[in-house]
């Protein structure tokens, strides 16, 4: 009995919510919602753009993706309601509606779906059961991992989730193993190397450098591998030399480069002319 109660109290707070931009007027809202999704949209583009560039892995770029259009839907639902909190004539057939509709709806579907004498299940149970959040998933893999650690490919996929979440200790320990079972490759090499700067509050150490000559010796061109490369340069105070290696990072960029912003602040820096990050030659 009550968990009908709680089942109608929940339903009329629910209805209340819903009907509440129905009954009350408000000034429209600025299409700041508008311009907010064509943020989201650009920054969509730039993130395929580095995919396709190789500064970002798969991985990476699934999870960053997923946060872009989450922040999309968010911005779309703010504009519609606010377009809908606009009116100022009372639907009352409308309100009618939705209270019906959530009354009976609601309580139909617990009927036919519903279990109210199931007893709670565990964590444990609920991660042998398909996870749907991040967190979940990192679990699961982690469980996994612990089970079988020869498992490269989980190494691989979960070290760059590790270093977008600040778990540096845990990313190193991903990366090493990844290059231990899996092999070097570029974007394990420039993980690694970005976890070990990120450790070291930006400053690209001795081991950091060695991992990305490792992956400069893979891939000359790889734009990441040679941003590090030059600022560990800048960073020794061999200004002459991290400027022309800018700028050689500059020239070999293409013109909507997503990087480039930050490589001509570095030319400045080390006494370039701005000319060179802005055209790339």
């Amino acid at each position: 009995m009550i968990i009908w109660i709680i089942f109608a109290a929940l339903a009329t707070a629910v209805t209340a919510a819903l009907l509440r931009p129905l009954s009350t007027p408000r000034a429209a809202f600025p299409g700041g919602s508008v311009g907010a999704g064509r943020v989201y949209r650009d920054q969509l583009s730039e993130l395929e753009s580095e995919l396709a560039s190789g500064q970002i892995l798969p991985a990476e770029y699934q999870l960053a993706k997923a946060e872009i259009a989450r922040r999309l839907f968010r911005a779309a639902d703010a504009s519609a309601s606010h377009d809908l909190a606009t009116s100022t004539r009372p639907m009352f057939w409308m309100k009618l509606a939705i209270a019906a509709f959530l009354s009976l709806g609601s309580i139909s579907l617990y009927v036919v779906l519903g279990s109210p004498d199931l007893s709670s299940k565990a964590l444990q149970h609920r991660l042998n059961e398909p996870g749907r959040g991040l967190a979940i998933l990192i679990r699961k893999t982690e469980e996994h991992l612990a089970r079988t650690p020869g498992d490269g490919r989980g190494w691989d996929v979960i070290a760059p989730i590790y270093l977008r979440s600040g778990r540096l200790v845990d990313a190193l320990s991903a990366y090493y193993n990844a290059i231990r079972l899996l092999g070097p490759s570029v974007g394990r090499l420039d993980g690694l190397a970005e976890t070990l700067t990120t450790a070291s509050n930006g400053i690209v150490t001795a081991e950091a450098r060695s991992v990305l000559q490792q992956s400069q010796a893979l891939d000359a061109a790889n734009p990441r591998t040679l941003f590090y490369l030059a600022l560990a340069l800048e960073q020794e105070g061999k200004a002459a030399e991290a400027k022309t290696a800018f700028e050689a990072l500059a020239k070999q960029s293409p013109p909507d480069a997503p990087w480039l912003a930050a490589v001509g602040e570095h030319i400045i820096k080390n006494g370039g002319r701005p000319e060179i990050s802005a055209n790339g030659n």
